[in-house]
């Protein structure tokens, strides 16, 4: 008798095919083990902030010297005058490498048939920007026109905001001594941390959706539909010019927005990862947050990095959209 044939007799008598054993009332066998390693995190957590009290004591001496804001100064290493290099530059020169070497790998791997994961997830971020971001907001031909430069918008402001929360050696006010040789110490700094990377993006957005509202619309008839239809006189022309402030205001809410919460999250995890225990010279309290800047870092890095990239493509398809609709 075959093997098959074996099993089917014993299926056949009832034979019950044996079930891996269950620990603790029913649980998993695995979640006995998480939860033993979970307890040995916080006791060697717990043991070692008692031991830096123990040592170091519960209140310790304000340090004056230190200023966590010179972790975002920008100090030129090339000085060409406007085209100085510092390290702004770099991280925009790896956002715009990572961008391009990352879609040229993807293009050269990509089959008709999803045979990978990588694809699935590439396929869905394509989808994401073409109908949820693109599509959503425009019409199919308009759509089709646009939404490479959404898309590439949305792709290179998604990398520069990783690539911000990679720990590079570019802070050269504070320099460590590695056999004898003084390189910069490692941060955590991103291109869009700096209000003119943001404000230049912003900036081409204007652009670009005016120019698209004036070709479709002309320029009188692009200033004419600035004007909601069926007001006319004195407020007509209040709401002309308050519209026109509307747009100009759209600069600083789209760079503004993107800059402020990447420079925020930046600081809130410098600060919970130890530049709080430095200013206020308490060693325990490094050891207290350290835990909250792992968090917040796996949070930034997690939801809000593409969700920044997101709402700022997303209002991007949104102007455009607006410019040439006859409502606009």
């Amino acid at each position: 008798m075959n093997a098959v044939e074996s099993a089917a007799a014993l299926h056949q008598r009832g034979a019950v095919t044996p079930q891996p054993a269950e620990a603790d009332g029913g649980r998993p066998p695995g979640s006995a083990s998480v939860k033993r390693r979970l307890q040995i995190i916080a006791l060697v957590y717990l043991a070692g902030l008692i031991a830096l009290i123990a040592i170091y004591g519960f209140k310790g001496h304000r340090n004056s010297v230190y200023q966590p804001q010179n972790e975002f100064k920008l100090e030129n290493w090339v000085n060409l005058g406007v085209f100085s290099i510092n390290k702004a530059v770099l991280y925009l020169l790896l956002a715009g490498v990572f961008t391009a070497a990352t879609m040229i790998w993807v293009s050269k791997r990509m089959g008709l048939r999803p045979i990978s994961k990588v694809q699935v997830a590439i396929e869905a971020i394509f989808q994401l920007m073409r109908d949820n971001i693109t599509g959503s907001a425009m019409d199919e031909r308009m759509a089709a026109k646009w939404f490479p430069f959404i898309g590439t918008l949305f792709l290179f402001i998604f990398f520069s905001n990783l690539v911000g929360y990679i720990p590079l050696p570019t802070n050269t006010e504070n320099k460590i001594n590695i056999l004898g040789a003084h390189i910069p110490s490692f941060s955590l700094y991103s291109a869009t941390a700096n209000l003119s990377i943001p404000l230049v993006l912003a900036l081409t957005v204007f652009i670009s959706y005016t120019f698209e509202g004036v070709r479709a619309k002309g320029p009188i008839g692009y200033l004419k539909g600035l004007i909601p239809a069926g007001v006319k006189g004195g407020m007509a022309v209040f709401i002309f010019f308050l519209e026109v402030l509307s747009n100009l205001m759209r600069l600083i809410s789209l760079s503004i927005r993107l800059f402020a919460n990447i420079l925020a999250g930046h600081l809130i995890i410098l600060f919970m990862a130890g530049a709080l225990a430095v200013i206020l010279g308490d060693a325990w309290l490094g050891w207290f947050t350290l835990p909250l800047g792992v968090a917040l870092y796996a949070f930034e890095i997690g939801l809000v990095a593409a969700l920044q990239a997101f709402i700022f493509a997303t209002l991007t398809a949104i102007y455009l959209g607006g410019a040439v609709a006859d409502s606009h």
